[in-house]
């Protein structure tokens, strides 16, 4: 198993739940980012650097994801192609995306960016908080936990 983070959005918290999990259990985990991101010295940890440009790190965790990797990502539609090469998508916030709800998030979002094209001030997201860093940390303990169950 490998841990793939969509990193340019990720964040610093979120990254730094990921680098405990990667040290304690010894697992594979790769920030894919436009940008140059610091990792910590790891044998376990790195960081890929992709060209500029919009969804360039999308289409390389796509290209190297797996069956039973876990993304971590905010990007919907990076979601829905992880979920179709069988990868489990997770959001900072501690939810997983789903093939059950994957459909209706994407059309949440386009219904979304319709109305923000037609000057709709749709407001945004809350504030990344404490308890989204506590809820992201609780589900992916959870899955990890399942899954040394199984072994």
């Amino acid at each position: 198993m490998h841990i793939w983070v969509d990193a340019d959005a990720c964040p610093g918290s979120i990254k730094d739940i990921l680098f405990r999990v990667a040290e304690r259990l010894q697992l594979n985990v790769t920030l894919v980012a436009n940008q140059l991101i610091k990792v910590p010295g790891s044998r376990v940890i790195r960081a890929l650097q992709v060209p500029a440009g919009p969804d360039e790190a999308d289409a390389e965790i796509v290209a190297r994801v797996e069956a039973g990797d876990i993304v971590v990502t905010g990007d919907i539609p990076l979601a829905a192609q992880v979920l179709e090469k069988g990868g489990l998508p997770l959001n900072p916030r501690g939810e997983w995306y789903t093939k059950d709800t994957i459909a209706q998030q994407l059309s949440m979002r386009a219904f979304m960016e319709e109305l923000r094209s037609s000057g709709v001030d749709t407001g945004g997201p809350a504030a990344f908080s404490q308890a989204d860093s506590r809820n992201f940390a609780n589900a992916l303990d959870r899955e990890l936990a399942r899954r040394v169950r199984k072994e």
